[in-house]
């Protein structure tokens, strides 16, 4: 039986405030309406593409009457890319729903005992502010609205840019990208302009060939650059002859890499990036220490407000010099390097072993000899016997990935007993899943949300904890 069509057009409807997932709200004849786009404040026609029994979600026909709080998109392609969908919402708005968005994960369905939420700690820039980004070509980009497939020029078909919302497949060409400095805008389309002019044949995402693939631009605030280009399959000849013409159009680049990803999807975390020319890695500086960032290094990609991020990790460590420190999911080391300082001793765990190695790189070249670090799946090396090898921790931080930690990894934890926590979390859901585990024995005394990413949805958050007989 196919799937009844939902048309339903609600007119003159005013938006009411912020929700989750980059959306905003309303309510019509008391039924909650999710609307795309919109800022608290529009009045608007909406028209609902989807009704379940206790909501609707829907996109706005027309803008009736916008809300003063509603400012200028500063963006060319907002409305179509996926990302940097709050920029017609104020900053001030932003941080305050992100600050609720905390609140509504730990507390209105997390049922957590929490102190005062704080207000976000906002971002030190709002646009430029990333050091990496990834572009992905296709050998049909995303057409725009009035835009007639039958007209298009061939060598206007292919797209190098950003995938369109939740298609796999569609990738929307990008002109001029806010969020990373240049040069990765000139360098994006100068390799899209070369690849075009030479006949390199673009991926093809849905049918999984091509040349052309994807890539990846990582800056540093010093101005080092690290571009990897990823093809679909080796072609040496034609390789050579756009990696020579990108070192040759921009010196600037201080390492140049490239991949050959044959399988089917665009991660190179489990491939061998080859340098090409210049330096193996970039570096970039936090509070006079130096890390190492690899063509497959984790490095907080807001580089400014990492170390704002940090600072808030190591306060509510309260350390006093004396205590051993278990940086778990350490990463690059960034976390137990900002804290060896003022600790007695920090052991760094981390899935991925190129991080390990460029932590244990980093810690060398910083003169840091009171940090130790292991590679391995968190659950399987953060176990009893361990932890009675390398010392009893006094204070753990946490900064997991999205999907937070394995329970058996919270068990460990709780079996050891530190006096103190830190949990860094880029979701708050998974955060409270977590924490829920945690606060059978600890209480949550402080809880400090972090924008990291400016006109979007995401949120990093801070809490700390303390053992609950310590109080």
């Amino acid at each position: 039986m196919s799937k009844k069509k939902v048309d339903l057009k609600l007119e003159n409807v005013t938006i009411e405030a912020v929700a989750a997932e980059g959306k905003a709200l309303t309510h019509v004849d008391g039924m909650v309406v999710f609307v795309d786009f919109a800022v608290p404040g529009d009045i608007v026609d909406i028209r609902v593409y989807k009704k379940k029994k206790n909501y609707m979600e829907g996109f706005v026909t027309r803008m009736v009457k916008p809300s003063p709080d509603r400012e200028e998109a500063f963006c060319e392609h907002f409305g179509v890319c996926g990302g940097c969908r709050w920029q017609p919402l104020p900053y001030t708005m932003q941080l305050e729903a992100k600050r609720q968005q905390v609140y509504d994960q730990l507390v209105r369905i997390g049922h957590l005992d929490v102190p005062e939420i704080r207000p976000t700690l906002p971002s030190l820039r709002t646009r430029y502010y990333r050091n990496k980004l990834e572009f992905s070509a296709s050998a049909r980009r995303w057409l725009l609205r009035g835009e007639d497939p039958d007209s298009i020029p061939e060598n206007d078909r292919p797209g190098l840019g950003f995938h369109v919302g939740k298609f796999f497949d569609k990738v929307l060409d990008i002109r001029q990208c806010h969020l990373q400095p240049e040069p990765s805008n000139a360098i994006r389309l100068f390799i899209k302009r070369f690849c075009i002019e030479n006949g390199y044949e673009f991926y093809n995402i849905r049918e999984n060939h091509g040349f052309f693939r994807n890539m990846f631009v990582r800056t540093t605030e010093a101005g080092e650059v690290m571009l990897i280009v990823c093809f679909a399959r080796e072609d040496a000849p034609k390789r050579k002859a756009l990696l020579d013409a990108i070192a040759a159009a921009f010196p600037q680049i201080t390492s140049l890499y490239y991949v050959v990803n044959e399988k089917l999807n665009d991660s190179i975390a489990d491939q061998s990036p080859i340098l090409y020319k210049g330096n193996e890695a970039i570096y970039e500086q936090m509070e006079g220490l130096r890390f190492k960032i690899g063509p497959k290094s984790f490095y907080q990609t807001n580089s400014l407000q990492a170390e704002r991020l940090y600072g808030v990790a190591r306060k509510f460590a309260a350390l006093t010099g004396n205590e051993v420190v278990y940086d778990l999911y350490t990463g690059t080391g960034t976390i137990a390097q900002f804290v060896s300082r003022k600790a007695s001793k920090v052991i760094g765990i981390e899935y991925v072993p190129e991080a390990i190695e460029d932590a244990r790189a980093n810690a060398a070249a910083n003169g840091i000899t009171n940090c130790e670090f292991f590679a391995g799946d968190m659950k399987d090396v953060l176990v009893d016997s361990f932890i009675a090898e390398h010392g009893h921790p006094d204070v753990i931080i946490l900064d997991p990935p999205r999907a937070g930690i394995h329970p058996d990894v919270a068990e460990v934890i709780l079996r050891a007993a530190p006096d103190r926590m830190v949990y860094v979390s880029c979701n708050p859901a998974s955060q409270a899943r977590d924490l829920a585990i945690l606060c059978r024995d600890y209480e949550i005394t402080a809880v400090q949300p972090v924008d990291m990413f400016p006109h979007t949805m995401h949120v990093e958050n801070v809490c700390a904890l303390k053992r609950k007989n310590q109080l």
